[in-house]
């Protein structure tokens, strides 16, 4: 979703297309989820794809946004950072281990709020501007709080082996 969301992006008269792509992506993602719970069809591929496919959309979005000047570039960074934080020890745990990293209810809350305050930096409606900063800074207190439960749990396994 991240190439026609940016896409719509770049024409200023699709802002109601952007506005329909974001609430797909956003949408989506919940009931693929939901779906997989539901049908007890969880896969340990599927749980690394989706925070993958959300990475992809948020980062890609976010850096066309820092591009023009509409997002902090220190957030960008922060995000992707704290992503490699993650997957990096994901990764190594999953080729030592047999543990396998799920995500918590803090980074699933994290990237909803993420994704919602990019959607306030794209449509930058001026009366909206108190929801632009809160979602903002709850956004980043939420991917700060998650990236420490994430670290807590890679602790925990690491003195597993």
């Amino acid at each position: 979703m991240a190439v026609p969301i940016i896409y719509s992006m770049l024409q200023p008269e699709w802002w109601l297309m952007t506005l329909v792509l974001i609430v797909v992506a956003i949408a989506s993602d919940a009931l693929d989820g939901y779906l997989a719970r539901r049908a007890h069809e969880v896969t340990h591929l599927g749980k690394w794809l989706d925070p993958l496919a959300d990475f992809i959309v948020i980062i890609s979005v976010t850096y066309f946004l820092v591009l023009f000047d509409q997002f902090p570039l220190w957030f960008f960074i922060f995000f992707t950072i704290r992503y490699l934080f993650i997957a990096l020890p994901a990764v190594y745990m999953i080729n030592n281990s047999k543990f396998i990293l799920s995500s918590n209810i803090i980074g699933k809350w994290a990237a909803g709020i993420t994704a919602l305050t990019i959607a306030f930096h794209i449509f930058n409606v001026p009366s909206l501007e108190i929801f632009r900063i809160t979602t903002f800074w709850v956004a980043f207190f939420l991917l700060v709080i998650s990236w420490l439960f994430y670290m807590r749990t890679f602790i925990i396994e690491l003195r597993k082996l």
